[in-house]
């Protein structure tokens, strides 16, 4: 309830550069669904953003981020018979409110707050629509919604529709997004808020309209559901799954969680795993962020492993601790052992000195000659270009091969050249 106490409540969508606002009256509303609807709403609205800006025209069905597929044969999952009786006891659950007159004055009514000009009062007045939807509503309320075009700005919204959907009647709503919906945004969608009030039918449900020896794709959106409530059942269904984009997916939705836990806590997560391409996949994803706030423990980490993530994150982790700590990361670069490790390192604090201190840059690699790779040379020149081109291009010939320092040598007298022809020339 601490949230009642601010005026206003700030997501920022940093994919598209924009910032949401909810405000208190908004939380207010939404506090009447449930309250671990309210939580899966929050994190979807935080992921798609409610987003400001003028909608003022139907965009195109070819620029929507979801439209529907064309009519086929195909089979589609099937569905438990008892949705009618979900409904039901869903029905029950929601508040009594007053409906729109008709279904033709809800639409209406959808379509207007859709195109309101003011994105608060946007919030306000789709919070108090939704509360005014039954089970039986919610797919036409979503059709239409989707009819208007699925833009970047209104995911937010569409989110909180199949969200309340999913808490209302989730059956149905799986089947309109199976028939209807071609990624599945819409399906983890309501995946993710049907795992959060009964996970057991979830799987139940993932299960039963799965077959086949690939990844179940209906997993996923069941773990970002239990990633916060259950997250050791959310790994045992991760680590069930083959390797896959499915279950990279997944990994995708149970790490924020579990970064939120610490640094100590995803690290002790990490090397708990059985699997070594999930534990390598887990380690590519939380190297940069787990290095922020434990660059030591990090580095420490990544020693223990085999995996591309030890040979592609370590130069990441030690820019990031150069950046925290130089000095730090200095002394624990030159306690590793001659060999990739070490040259990796070496690149990443190169990297993060070169954008400030090209000098401070080239006097490290003087001092480690025999850890300086051609990748390490080339980290440099691209980090210390934009200050200082002359002493980038002075290092290009530190490269052993001559197709890359050719290369290498093109690229960055093409580009000095459009700013400073006469530099270059001499």
């Amino acid at each position: 309830m601490g949230l009642l106490n601010f005026p206003e409540i700030f997501w920022i969508n940093s994919g598209h550069r924009h910032v949401s606002v909810l405000t208190t009256q908004a939380v207010i509303s939404l506090m009447k669904l449930k309250p671990t609807t309210i939580l899966i709403a929050l994190a979807l609205i935080g992921a798609g953003g409610f987003i400001a800006g003028r909608i003022s025209s139907v965009p195109d069905a070819a620029s929507t981020r979801e439209t529907p597929p064309a009519e086929t044969k195909s089979a589609r999952p099937s569905l438990a018979s008892n949705s009618s009786e979900v409904g039901k006891i869903s029905q029950s659950t929601r508040p009594n409110s007053k409906r729109a007159a008709s279904p033709a004055d809800r639409l209406a009514k959808l379509e207007s707050i859709v195109r309101g000009e003011n994105a608060l009062d946007r919030n306000r007045a789709l919070l108090a629509y939704i509360d005014q939807l039954g089970p039986a509503d919610f797919e036409e309320a979503v059709a239409h919604f989707r009819a208007l075009g699925i833009t970047d700005e209104r995911m937010g919204e569409y989110s909180l529709l199949l969200a309340a959907w999913a808490q209302a009647d989730p059956m149905n709503a799986l089947t309109y997004a199976q028939k209807n919906t071609r990624n599945g945004f819409a399906r983890d969608t309501i995946l993710t808020t049907w795992a959060t009030t009964d996970p057991d039918a979830a799987i139940s449900w993932a299960q039963t309209n799965h077959s086949g020896d690939d990844a179940n794709p209906y997993l996923p959106g069941i773990i970002r559901g239990l990633a916060a409530s259950d997250s050791a059942k959310a790994t045992a269904l991760l680590a069930s799954m083959p390797r896959s984009v499915e279950r990279g997916n997944g990994l995708d939705f149970l790490l924020p969680t579990l970064l939120k836990q610490g640094a100590e806590a995803t690290q002790r997560w990490i090397s708990d795993l059985s699997d070594d391409a999930l534990r390598n996949g887990a380690m590519m994803r939380a190297a940069d962020e787990l290095a922020s706030a434990d660059p030591a423990g990090t580095a420490a980490l990544l020693m223990t492993h085999t995996g591309e993530a030890r040979e592609r994150r370590m130069d990441d982790v030690y820019r990031v601790w150069a950046a925290k700590d130089q000095n730090a990361a200095l002394s624990s670069f030159s306690q590793l052992p001659a060999g990739q490790d070490r040259s990796n390192a070496l690149r990443g604090m190169v990297s993060n000195i070169a954008s400030g201190d090209p000098k401070a840059a080239v006097g490290l690699m003087d001092q480690y000659p025999s850890d300086v790779t051609d990748r390490v040379v080339q980290h440099f020149v691209w980090h210390s270009f934009g200050n200082d081109p002359e002493i980038a291009a002075s290092q290009i010939g530190r490269i052993t091969d001559e197709g890359q320092r050719n290369a290498m040598y093109r690229r960055v007298l093409e580009s000095w050249g459009e700013d400073e022809p006469a530099r270059v020339n001499a």
